[in-house]
């Protein structure tokens, strides 16, 4: 007899389900809802990955409050839910721009999102997130950012829709994005993040 692997099974369930299921959620794993399929993993990250959240966020927060523009920065604890996507997640960063009420605790209106991948992520950031995330009507670029070598690739919508792809590589190249009126250099993004081998 052969023995394989087991068929993977996953857990779904609706936005207002799984927010209710929150409640019993162990303080150290971490939770989200991706079209309706429930992905649990550990809280944590690598230096890397918090360096370039770091430098992400302090630039964008610099250049909205020198131009005071009323957008902001949120962070990766902050939700990005959406009901009819069944979406409950933490995007790296999220660029919001409008008021947010006092006490909310999720947006469903980015205007730019990134996501900082590795190797365990990259898979689910490029795809399952990506198709739901160009659904948000209010979402202008999408950044995928590498976390071990300095690489970005800029999914942008337009007109004519999302038909803007532009990659990004070395420590020289400028990240543009129009929406927001910001130039970006990657040696920003990567201050402080050294090395260039995935593992």
């Amino acid at each position: 007899m052969t023995i394989g692997k087991p068929a993977l099974e996953f857990e779904y369930m609706t936005l207002d389900d799984f927010e209710e299921a929150l409640l019993d959620k162990p303080e150290n794993e971490k939770w989200e809802l991706i079209g309706g399929r429930v992905i649990r993993g550990m809280v944590g990250a690598r230096i890397e990955h918090q360096r370039i959240v770091r430098n992400i966020d302090t630039a964008l927060t610099n250049h909205f409050r020198a131009r005071k523009k009323p957008c902001e920065s949120l962070r990766e604890t902050f939700w990005l839910k959406e009901k009819a996507l069944e979406l409950g997640v933490f995007p790296d960063i999220m660029v919001h721009c409008g008021g947010i009420a006092p006490g909310a605790v999720s947006v469903n209106d980015p205007l730019v999102l990134f996501e900082v991948t590795s190797p365990g992520s990259d898979a689910r950031d490029r795809l399952e997130k990506k198709d739901l995330y160009l659904k948000l009507p209010s979402l202008k670029a999408y950044v995928l950012v590498k976390r071990d070598k300095p690489y970005l690739e800029v999914l942008s919508r337009g007109s004519e829709g999302w038909t803007g792809y532009q990659v990004l590589e070395g420590r020289e190249a400028v990240l543009r994005l129009p929406d927001i009126s910001l130039e970006l250099s990657l040696a920003e993004i990567y201050r402080d993040v050294g090395g260039t081998t995935e593992t």
